[in-house]
């Protein structure tokens, strides 16, 4: 078909090590993950590697018995390291900077694990945690997996409708939440919102575990059904960790995703545990004894993988930043962290450093901290346009590497990798070489390496599809599937409905992972993901990315941001439009601005783009974990109904979004949007 991968290459193209492991995966995947295996201590061994004797429910380390709280505190305190610092709490919403060694972590883990016990919860039961980016959110989580049972964290900024549709779908034996959490400028009343989510709740838990932030808020507690956390404490006795099987879930993790709908991605704990240890070391080049900072909220994935399974695991130090970039309460908070907690590595989303950007340009907050400790900003979650990229690496003086992974995937499909040596300068828009793993010895008929070059051509586990199901050439935009089956730390299944676990993700190509997401390769191995598979405009036959456009847009010096969508148009069936962000000090028209963006695209993509349309706005409609709301856009722009994901980080942009679209003809009758409303049983 004219496609090429990284096997078609001579070895000295990327590093032999990497190439190594990569065939190593693929050939002789028993061999290779059970290696892998001996990362992280077992109860019991397993008995099979790989069974796949059940597509596309694939079990990794099967009869294997281990245990995540184990694995991330017991072992490291056993191996004398309980003095050493498991997670720095870094809050200036409360002026606070709190260290947790991994001894005390071990101490208040057992301290509620016995307690929750006490309850009742067993291995198998289920835990909603509902707190903000707290150590005891952790603790929480960890004191779950102790006993074997099973977290379900829901991010903090949902309210009562969203926590009530996730609470009557896992069905929690208990649930343990914080009193309140803290935004800028405001308490959010966490406890006040459970509350009202089990008033409407068909579940209703055994009782609520109650964590009185009393520094903040003390909260009245609910006498028949709220128990403090304190209290619980001295109910139980300690309790050694359970030994889990190796496939049996970790925790539940709901996400919207492409269907609009709330899903309950299942983790299985075994090849996650071995995935996230490897990772730290071979994608992020992280040190057992340095930190490192995850970006993100433990409601999301990224949260989950790596503020606390992957540093954890690793025995590493974790960052916890309670805050935003620029709000808490200035624009130096994110080089304050680096310099003070001498952080050699961060991951975040480009949004957070479009902020950074947007809010202090020329880095005055930041000049007066050394970031000497850093080594790499690795960025995912969404595309990174070049103009943020290139500010990133100015300001912060490290590689700025992309990578590309799902909630579904729970680590990197794709990465740059610091521990295989990967070029730090790759090509730009990449999100590097695919991760180890993605295939299965089946498809190979020669151990030679010769032979295997040419077995692999047709095998290769990330392709690239045309919407007939044919794969795509060389640099050609298509759909980016994954061959089955999927390596280790992937999701099980959706929880509680294993049929629409195949129908949304296996049904439309069979023997391949659907990821719904669009992208390409090059002629060196390198993938490109360049939106969501929605997200691409078609243009009178043409396919074209948003995020190339919005890459052309962000040139720009007076656009600050950007967001790309097609709108109907009755001769080439879809354009572009675009809806920008000025420079808050930019002495040029916005008129004058929009003419400059088309002929930008212009000259950048071509005529080709069809692009016409451009308009300022004050703000864009994003997720809190910072993806562009576009397919929301262009509904919106067609006059459609829009109903609002739980996860907006902002609602009332629309109002300027409606001023913005109608200014070029269109949302001219599009109702107000509505809050979504969710059956996860859909």
């Amino acid at each position: 078909m004219g496609s090429s991968n990284i096997c078609d290459l001579p070895d000295d193209v990327h590093d032999p090590i990497y190439m190594d492991c990569y065939r190593r995966s693929l050939e002789s995947p028993e061999e290779f993950w059970d290696e892998l295996g001996r990362l992280v201590d077992w109860f019991k061994p397993w008995d099979t590697v790989l069974d796949n004797s059940n597509a596309p429910f694939t079990k990794w380390y099967s009869g294997g018995y281990l245990n995540a709280c184990y694995n991330a505190v017991d072992r490291h305190i056993l191996a004398g390291k309980g003095t050493k610092v498991a997670l720095i709490h870094d809050s200036p919403l409360t002026n606070t900077i709190r260290h947790v060694t991994y001894q005390e972590l071990y101490d208040k883990i057992n301290k509620l694990a016995g307690g929750i016990s006490s309850l009742g919860v067993k291995r198998g039961d289920k835990v909603v945690i509902y707190m903000p980016l707290i150590p005891e959110a952790i603790i929480a989580m960890l004191a779950t997996a102790r006993l074997g049972a099973i977290h379900s964290v829901v991010f903090g900024g949902f309210a009562a409708n969203e926590l009530c549709t996730r609470i009557e779908h896992a069905k929690p034996k208990v649930i343990i939440a914080a009193n309140c959490g803290v935004e800028p400028g405001k308490i959010i009343p966490y406890l006040d919102i459970l509350h009202n989510a089990l008033c409407i709740s068909k579940w209703k838990p055994t009782c609520n575990v109650i964590f009185q932030r009393s520094k903040i808020l003390t909260s009245t507690l609910k006498e028949k059904t709220d128990l403090d956390w304190d209290v619980l404490q001295v109910l139980g006795e300690p309790v050694d960790c359970v030994p889990v099987e190796a496939n049996d879930p970790l925790y539940i993790l709901y996400t919207s995703g492409t269907t609009d709908k709330p899903k309950g991605v299942q983790r299985p704990i075994g090849g996650h545990l071995v995935i996230l240890m490897y990772t730290m070391k071979m994608i992020y080049g992280v040190n057992p004894d340095e930190v490192w900072w995850g970006a993100s909220d433990l409601g999301w994935v990224v949260g989950h993988s790596y503020i606390c399974y992957g540093p954890l695991l690793y025995g590493a130090t974790s960052v916890m930043y309670e805050g935003k970039p620029d709000r808490t309460p200035d624009a130096e908070q994110y080089y304050r962290i680096i310099e003070q907690h001498r952080v050699v590595s961060l991951f975040s989303v480009p949004t957070a450093f479009r902020v950074l950007r947007r809010t202090d340009p020329d880095c005055k907050c930041g000049k007066k901290y050394s970031l000497k400790s850093l080594r790499s900003i690795f960025i995912a979650g969404e595309h990174c346009d070049l103009e943020t990229k290139g500010w990133i690496e100015k300001t912060f003086k490290v590689p700025v590497l992309n990578n590309w992974w799902q909630t579904e995937t729970g680590s990197a499909v794709t990465a740059t990798c610091m521990g295989f040596k990967h070029s730090l300068n790759p090509p730009k828009f990449t999100t590097g070489l695919p991760f180890v793993g993605y295939n299965s010895k089946q498809s190979f008929q020669s151990s030679n390496a010769g032979s295997f070059k040419m077995g692999i051509c047709s095998f290769f586990p990330v392709k690239i599809l045309q919407p007939d199901g044919t794969e795509c050439q060389t640099s050609k935009l298509g759909r980016i599937v994954l061959k089955l089956p999927l390596p280790p730390g992937n999701m099980s299944t959706l929880y509680g409905n294993n049929e629409l676990y195949k129908k949304i993700y296996f049904s439309k190509y069979p023997g391949y992972y659907d990821t719904m997401d669009a992208g390409y390769k090059d002629e060196n191995g390198y993938v490109y993901v360049t939106a969501r598979d929605d997200d691409i405009i078609n243009v009178a036959g043409h396919r074209i990315s948003t995020s190339s456009l919005e890459d052309a847009v962000l040139r720009h010096s007076d656009v600050m941001d950007a967001a790309v969508f097609g709108v109907p148009e009755p001769t080439k069936g879809q354009v572009p439009l675009c809806l920008f962000v000025p420079r808050a000090e930019c002495a040029k028209s916005n008129v004058k601005i929009a003419a400059e963006i088309i002929q930008n695209i212009r000259n950048i993509v071509g005529p080709i783009a069809s692009f016409r349309l451009a308009a300022p706005v004050h703000g864009l409609p994003r997720t809190r974990s910072g993806k562009t709301m576009r397919k929301a856009l262009a509904d919106f722009a067609k006059n459609e109904l829009v109903v609002l994901p739980a996860t907006i980080e902002d609602p009332s942009v629309f109002k300027d979004v409606r001023r913005a679209l109608q200014s070029l003809g269109y949302a001219l009758s599009t109702p107000e949007p509505i809050t979504e409303k969710n059956d996860l049983n859909q």
